[in-house]
């Protein structure tokens, strides 16, 4: 995520702001230009960029940003759309009558508004499910009712969401209890569009006896797979060829666990790189970082080269201030060969300019 700066007063702003908190501008993300943009009003609900690339453009705000609070995109007024191109993606949504449930959407959109950013920049092409009724994506976000539960997945295309995933207690009742280091909501969109993206661009095609040689055979029995897990968990020696537990489930649950981490990295990475994160320590001993090249632009082993010491100084920070470790991950090398292939994946399949 690079950084973001008002266009007005040029005061530092974040990806989800929606005004500048001092010159109060409103805030808006315009994915045609891949920056947040400061507006002001042109009347008649239309708003006037004052980002230098928009030039005379005019926008509107996104329904789901003027009415429901729970986005910060913004559509060229010539558009036919009512919303932005990060909502068109929704299927179902929370049921607004419940008053926490307004609450979730936002932390959903949040985390999906994210998601697709790093799908944008990394070239990936997306469809919403209007733009492709058989192939495109969606997002359902779904709440459990009495014995209708519901399951975050992911079914040809259609990614659903439990929107209890959205509360920090049960979220974090939920990772306790299944034993994971790590549950977001931002990695349950990463993991689910791993598995879609795994249709588009791995099945039937070219890369599909490579992907076997490194993750398994995945037209075994998924079912009897998750049953096995669910019974008698990962092998012992799981941490030294797969990235999570849950990944030794299934060659596709391996794909799109190595997929979300390696979204993790792309966009950790892009962070640090925008904010001019350096390290320069006086011992020898210590890890570095002054590798400075833009993440789209480098190598899978600049990549990889920047991952430890950012990480060390993360999870050295965490503990300075009393908190779990932001990375409680390892990355043995045949990890790191998965990660690898994916990077050869993204970079061979985005439309090239």
């Amino acid at each position: 995520m690079k950084t973001f700066h008002c266009n007005r007063c040029q005061q530092q702003v974040f990806f989800e702001n929606v005004l500048c908190e001092r010159c109060n501008a409103l805030l808006g993300y315009v994915p045609e230009l891949g920056e947040i943009s400061a507006f002001e009003s042109a009347g008649d609900g239309l708003w006037r960029s004052l980002h230098p690339g928009a030039g005379t453009a005019l926008f509107r705000q996104c329904r789901n940003y003027a009415v429901e609070n729970v986005c910060n995109w913004m559509i060229p007024s010539g558009s036919p759309d009512t919303l932005c191109r990060s909502c068109r993606f929704n299927g179902a949504t929370p049921n607004l009558e419940t008053p926490e449930n307004r609450v979730y959407w936002y932390r959903l959109e949040t985390a999906k508004r994210r998601l697709l950013y790093t799908l944008m920049a990394l070239g990936l092409t997306l469809e919403s499910r209007t733009e492709n009724p058989e192939g495109g994506l969606q997002f359902d976000f779904l709440e459990s009712s009495g014995d209708d539960l519901v399951m975050t997945g992911h079914n040809s295309g259609i990614v659903t969401l439990n929107i209890a995933e959205a509360d920090d207690a049960y979220r974090e009742e939920t990772r306790s209890s299944l034993g994971e280091p790590y549950r977001t909501l931002l990695g349950h969109f990463r993991h689910e569009t791993g598995h879609y993206f795994f249709d588009r661009l791995v099945g039937r095609t070219r890369w599909l006896p490579l992907f076997r040689r490194r993750f398994g055979d995945e037209t075994a029995d998924y079912a009897a797979a998750l049953d096995t897990y669910y019974k008698n968990g990962p092998p012992a020696d799981w941490a030294q060829s797969y990235i999570s537990a849950y990944a030794t489930m299934h060659p596709w649950e391996d794909w799109a666990e190595t997929w979300a981490h390696y979204l993790h990295i792309v966009d950790t990475l892009d962070t640090a790189v925008s904010c001019g994160l350096a390290l320069l320590p006086d011992s020898p001993h210590e890890p570095t970082l002054v590798d400075q090249t833009p993440v789209e632009d480098a190598g899978f082993d600049s990549l990889m080269a920047r991952w430890f010491p950012l990480t060390y100084v993360l999870n050295s920070l965490n503990r300075s201030l009393g908190m779990p470790d932001g990375y409680p991950f390892t990355l043995p090398p045949p990890v790191v060969d998965k990660l690898r292939f994916v990077h050869r994946v993204i970079l061979t399949s985005a439309p090239k300019s």
